[in-house]
């Protein structure tokens, strides 16, 4: 059962935002969002709002492009009206779900609706999600020639048992292969891990992390499973057919992680994320890591970003809103020409702050001490460890390894909770 939506105000059917309070002045990047809700299976642990069938014009993988471009239409729309200049989006994602479930054509018209309503940047990221065994070589030169530069593959174990325990369908051993032929195709590659899953070893968990490395990718996500409320994995885990995850088997796993592919040349930039690095002909590194996902960093550095498709979420300055979830209601509302925003919430400026500092702290680049709220907790969490103590001396706050296993923990001291 897909996720219920939070709640909220209710959201004006016309899009309508006031510019104070969508910040115009403020002259952020803005990075898009595009939700594709359909796979041909549901996973246990997935949370997603994502469904196995279609449902009617506008809401199934042949029609879908066709709603996705009325809300582009309304999104653009209403940027506008609140007072904003024109500002081609600096990234895409076009996340699931399976997105490579639709037709290369029918990704290809998403893009072209995003080009045509919002503009994309010259040189701008454009990121696809895909499983292993939902594209082949023909659709991966596709996906190049419609303007992707980067895809993320869910690969999340190279263990059969694993993947069966996750319900993941695909075989392991034609990653490779697909990782490859995106190579091949020109396309910058991420994988996908996950770990903790019941019954995963930690040799289980170095064996996916070595098969990871030998990729050669660009960008490789490490995130520990959360069985949510709602799952099949929840509800096996409140029938005791399978334990919860162990924290403190998934902290040993991290640190595995962070072991592993920092030897392999990785380099961590969000607390679940890492990246190649370049190097240039005197052998320095640059201050960016140009492999880094942009369309992550531009979540954790605060930009704009629109969310179109049936949940998807959107942040403009202040505004926070949430599309109404069922492919059927979302598509009957953009082809009706309403909003298909069902709710939201706007914060209040103390809330922004907050928000600011929650989100970089989780990031290599960290905060500057000077935005720290309780200040009188820097001592402690550096003798603790939990804050480098080289960067604070510089007027940064970085998490160390073990600070970013405490994030949370480190985040509520910095602000004071």
């Amino acid at each position: 059962m897909p996720p219920v939506q939070p709640d909220g105000i209710e959201w004006p059917k016309d899009g309508h935002l006031e510019p104070a309070l969508a910040e115009v002045d403020q002259g952020r990047p803005l990075s898009l969002y595009v939700h594709v809700p359909f796979c041909t299976v549901r996973c246990g642990y997935c949370d997603f709002n994502t469904y196995t069938t279609g449902f009617g014009v506008g809401a199934e993988p042949g029609s879908y492009a066709r709603s996705i471009e009325a809300e582009a239409q309304f999104g653009m729309r209403d940027l506008v009206n609140a007072g904003f200049e024109p500002r081609p989006a600096e990234t895409v994602f076009i996340g699931g779900g399976t997105p490579t479930l639709l037709d290369t054509d029918e990704l290809a018209r998403i893009l072209d609706s995003l080009r045509n309503h919002f503009g994309i940047a010259h040189q701008a990221e454009l990121t696809i999600e895909a499983n292993p065994d939902s594209i082949d070589v023909k659709g991966l030169l596709k996906l190049k020639e419609a303007g992707v530069t980067r895809v993320s593959f869910g690969m999340q174990s190279a263990v059969p048992q694993v993947l069966a325990t996750l319900d993941r369908t695909h075989n392991p051993q034609k990653v490779p292969s697909v990782v490859q032929a995106a190579r091949d195709a020109g396309l910058d590659v991420s994988v996908d891990l996950i770990y903790g899953a019941p019954g995963e070893s930690i040799d289980d968990w170095h064996r996916s992390l070595d098969a990871a490395v030998a990729l050669e990718t660009d960008h490789i996500s490490a995130y520990a499973l959360v069985i949510e409320e709602g799952t099949k994995m929840g509800a096996q885990v409140a029938r005791g057919e399978l334990p919860m995850p162990d924290p403190d088997d998934e902290a040993t796993k991290y640190e595995l992680a962070d072991q592993v592919l920092s030897d392999a040349g990785f380099k961590w930039y969000e607390i679940s994320n890492f990246a190649r690095p370049d190097v240039n002909e005197a052998g320095v590194e640059p201050t960016e890591l140009r492999h880094a996902s942009r369309h992550n960093l531009a979540y954790w550095r605060d930009w704009d970003w629109w969310g179109l498709g049936p949940g998807a979420h959107s942040h403009v300055g202040r505004y926070r809103w949430w599309n109404v979830k069922h492919p059927t209601a979302y598509a009957g509302r953009v082809q009706a020409g309403v909003s298909p925003a069902l709710a939201g919430e706007i914060l209040e400026s103390d809330a922004r702050a907050l928000e600011k500092i929650m989100l970089a702290v989780r990031t290599s680049e960290g905060i500057r001490v000077s935005d720290v709220i309780n200040i009188h907790a820097l001592p402690g969490l550096i003798a603790d460890q939990l804050i480098d103590a080289g960067h604070a001396l510089k007027g940064r706050v970085v998490l160390t390894l073990k600070g970013r296993l405490l994030a949370d923990y480190v985040t509520r001291e910095l602000m004071g909770f």
